[in-house]
């Protein structure tokens, strides 16, 4: 599979015009061979918005309007999509990144972990569990942004088969760290592919900083965007390297194999609730 990131700008409030753009990048990508062309989280609605009852009606039920007409792109040009919206159940909102082809939604995914930023702090937890969904011959999961903060999602995904983790993201100031170290460090521990594509532009004050990238098994950088422009990455996904998860560097002295080698039965503590205050009070 080739896979594409799309590092865009995003108009805050205006689904319609960023569907336009995002269908036009997918025509593009698909004209350079790309299977799979990821986008930035809430692409299509933005992601600055200052309450619940501001963002509650941009937000649809998935699948829903926006769905249909990235169906439909995919159903004219191929390929599949996935981008990040808002989800709308009842007076609830979630942040999701959904997987989309011709035959509609492949999956979809509810953000599970929340900082204190932007329309994050209306929606509700992401209450799925985590699961992985077969596009063409990769098996791809799904997290969002401040998911990757956290080495639980990405290791959940990789026992559940993932070859690929997908994360659409909308890194603000402050989040380099995680778009120079932390996915270069979540594709090595898990053996699989990583793909992070931020936004880029200014919404409301907040200005996003690209640094979009896609790295390797092993850990290494495929493809990035170190700047604050728009742009795209492209990358080939060989299932036969994030599978092969016993690495030999020498036979008998060099052997690793980061899931085999797993201590479950010493992790408790990661899975005992804990009393922390988050912000918000929630």
């Amino acid at each position: 599979m080739r896979i594409a990131g799309v590092q865009m700008d995003v108009r805050f409030a205006e689904p319609a015009a960023n569907l336009e753009r995002i269908l036009e990048f997918h025509s593009e990508t698909r004209s350079n061979g790309a299977d799979l062309t990821i986008f930035p989280e809430c692409a299509v609605t933005g992601y600055c918005f200052d309450s619940l009852a501001e963002a509650l009606p941009y937000a649809e039920e998935i699948p829903g309007p926006s769905i249909e007409r990235l169906q439909a792109g995919c159903a004219s040009l191929g390929g599949a999509i996935v981008v990040g919206l808002l989800e709308r159940e009842g007076d609830r909102v979630f942040n999701v990144a959904t997987l989309v082809d011709e035959t509609g939604v492949l999956a979809s995914y509810r953000k599970v972990h929340l900082p204190w930023l932007g329309v994050d702090r209306y929606t509700a937890y992401g209450d799925r569990p985590f699961s992985v969904t077969t596009c063409g011959d990769v098996k791809v999961g799904l997290n969002i942004c401040y998911d990757a903060g956290f080495p639980e999602p990405a290791r959940c995904l990789t026992l559940l088969g993932a070859d690929l983790i997908v994360l659409p993201t909308n890194w603000p100031p402050g989040a380099q760290s995680a778009a120079d170290y932390a996915i270069n460090t979540r594709a090595m521990e898990n053996t699989v592919y990583f793909a992070a594509v931020n936004r880029v532009g200014v919404e409301r004050g907040t200005a996003f900083i690209g640094h979009s990238r896609i790295c390797d098994p092993l850990g290494r950088t495929l493809a990035e965007a170190r700047h604050t422009e728009e742009a795209i990455l492209y990358a080939d996904i060989d299932v036969a390297l994030s599978r092969r998860k016993h690495l030999v560097r020498a036979p008998g002295t060099n052997e690793v194999n980061r899931i085999a080698d797993r201590r479950p039965e010493m992790y408790r503590p990661i899975i005992e609730p804990h009393t922390l205050v988050r912000p918000g009070g929630r």
